[in-house]
């Protein structure tokens, strides 16, 4: 049974893990594939930020952030990351974080979700979140630098939480 909850101090080593294992291939976010554990955790715990982890059996199998895509004015707008266990895959863990993101979103009072960064050659990302009723709302040419495609495009994704 997949439980999704806050993060606690407890989940920083199991986040580590998964967070360096996705980041280390470089093919599905803009972070350093040598990124330090300080840095990762810095960022997935920073002070806006709210940190989920999906546990399956006392085992954390997944964790997603949700934080304000911007500051003042935009920051009704939501942001989220999401990363899953690689042996997890394919057992909707990134599914069911992301409705639980969509609706603690609508709880903290957000107007919409916006990701900035979505590689094209994610396909499977892509496909979940347009299932979830994400439209790419923007491309842009050439943008990562994928470790085995080359240069390939990333779109920017949103959706209305109204």
């Amino acid at each position: 049974m997949l439980e999704i909850r806050a993060a606690t101090e407890a989940d920083r080593d199991a986040i580590w893990d998964i967070f360096h294992a996705i980041v280390a291939t470089g093919d599905t976010y803009a972070f350093e594939p040598e990124m330090s554990r300080r840095e990762a955790l810095a960022y997935w715990f920073r002070a806006d930020t709210h940190t989920y982890v999906a546990e399956n059996d006392g085992r954390v199998v997944g964790t997603y952030i949700l934080r304000p895509n911007q500051t003042g004015p935009g920051s009704h707008v939501a942001n989220a990351a999401f990363m899953v266990a690689p042996d997890t895959r394919g057992l909707q863990v990134g599914r069911r974080m992301g409705e639980h993101c969509l609706g603690g979103a609508r709880r903290l009072g957000f107007r919409a979700m916006q990701f900035n960064f979505v590689i094209s050659s994610n396909t499977s990302a892509i496909h979940l979140w347009q299932k979830l009723g994400f439209n790419i709302v923007g491309t842009l040419p050439g943008a990562f630098r994928h470790p085995e495609k080359g240069y390939v495009d990333v779109y920017v994704m949103f959706r209305s939480l109204l």
